[in-house]
């Protein structure tokens, strides 16, 4: 059950002046990343985020009585993980001490945290964790459907959908921290026109709006974990782009799924939000239409079906290369939220280990493309642009079908309700360069 405590008490106030009422960091969030000052060389180190700032977790362990000073030593690391694979109590420990030094009330120690605080404006953002795995899930119903309709027009969504939590393996090793660009994949291409398929870049580059959620506490290979304490492994979320090239994936997709058409770069924001700071966002899981076949018995919990949603405002901005020349705006594409799920985090959590796959502290998930049903929530422009066969039409009149280079995308996610401070995710984005020479 989500557990809220003083740390989300949304009177509470902070001494950094920067955090009262921001719109992503006040003292209600504290998400974790890893940084370094931009004239380091230094591998980075653990900081949360408070305001405008980033406090050096490891310095403020003398700071920190019992099991969060060992906590915090354990963010004296280049990645989260030796802080993930401590488990939840030295997580929610580590969280109420933290926010307990932050906190206006505090007197004693103010000083001494405050000569650990470096501005952002100051700091390089990371890869905050050391990823050993990745999966991607598929687990929006809206987005399966409207993806289906585009390669299997009389069968969009197969028989398997409402039973099991689909997901294919993809690579950790091109996984990239929001501002590192995306460069334009090569690969196996035929157009229903072409007779055989062409080596060539890929001409229809496509976003996915996702939820990534890092793995903190493994399992043991041959366990099982159940649903109900599948959130227990999980330290935090973020957001995540899986970059598609859809005229590869069109080509290779069948039989085993995506390959080259997603591997090649998947971008996540650099703050890791913890499941604990969205206990006050929690909602009921969605609500199945009748008719659809309740989960079987192992992907069924019934405080999971209660609150295992998440609601978590996500938009999709774009930004093109002109605009930037002119200094436009970014323009937003799509509004959703991740209570529109049609899997939990837990259900897929506990389906990934249901065969006795070992769960590894650092395994990165994403939730696949979080579509709504509405129009507006579709989340990436396979969907928006009907396979770029209806085009937007940009406010500066340009048009896309799917990305073109000097292309920017950018992810923003937020979570706001009456009696709690809102609390938001930072940014996820990339540019998106020519391929590369041969």
């Amino acid at each position: 059950m989500a557990l809220i405590d003083e740390t989300h008490d949304p009177a509470r106030k902070s001494w950094v002046a920067s955090a009262d009422n921001h719109p992503e960091f006040p003292i209600q969030n504290l998400p974790f990343g890893v940084f370094r000052r931009r004239d380091s060389t230094e591998a980075g180190r653990v900081g949360v985020a408070i305001g405008d700032e980033i406090l050096d977790v490891s310095e403020v362990a003398a700071l920190l009585p019992g099991e969060a000073a060992g906590a915090a030593a354990a963010c004296a690391a280049p990645c989260l993980n030796a802080l993930m694979a401590l488990g939840p109590a030295a997580w929610s420990a580590l969280r109420r001490e933290l926010s307990r030094l932050l906190s206006a009330d505090e007197r004693a120690n103010r000083a001494a945290a405050r000569a650990q605080l470096v501005p952002m404006a100051q700091a390089e953002l990371l890869l905050p964790v050391k990823i050993p795995d990745f999966t991607d899930f598929y687990a929006s119903v809206f987005h399966a459907t409207n993806a289906g309709r585009m390669f299997r027009p009389d069968n969009p969504l197969l028989p398997n959908y409402k039973y099991v939590p689909v997901a294919y393996h993809s690579r950790a090793s091109s996984v990239r921290v929001s501002g590192e660009p995306v460069r334009r994949p090569r690969g196996q291409t035929k157009p229903q026109a072409d007779a055989a398929p062409a080596y060539r870049p890929a001409r229809s580059l496509d976003y996915e709006l996702e939820l990534g959620f890092y793995i903190g506490v493994g399992s043991e290979p041959g366990a099982t974990v159940p649903v109900g304490e599948a959130l227990d492994h999980v330290f935090g979320v973020c957001l995540l782009n899986d970059w598609s090239a859809r005229d590869i994936q069109a080509w290779e997709y069948q039989p085993l799924g995506p390959f080259l058409a997603k591997n090649f770069a998947t971008t996540v924001s650099p703050w890791v939000v913890t499941v604990e700071a969205l206990a006050p966002f929690r909602a009921a899981a969605y609500r199945r239409p009748a008719g659809d076949p309740a989960p079987l018995p192992h992907l069924f919990d019934a405080g999971d079906q209660a609150e295992g949603g998440f609601d978590i405002q996500m938009e999709a901005w774009l930004l093109t290369e002109r605009m930037r020349r002119d200094g436009a705006a970014p323009v937003r594409l799509s509004h959703g939220t991740f209570a529109d799920i049609y899997w939990t985090v837990a259900q897929m959590v506990a389906h990934h280990a249901s065969n006795g796959c070992n769960l590894e502290t650092g395994d990165l998930m994403g939730s696949g493309t979080v579509s709504g049903e509405a129009r507006e929530s579709w989340a990436s422009l396979l969907e928006l642009t009907r396979g770029a066969r209806e085009p937007l039409t940009l406010p500066n009149g340009e048009t896309r079908g799917f990305l073109a280079d000097g292309d920017e995308v950018i992810f923003r996610a937020y979570c706001e309700r009456a009696g709690a401070a809102r609390i938001g995710f930072g940014e996820c984005r990339a540019v998106i360069l020519p391929v590369a020479p041969p």
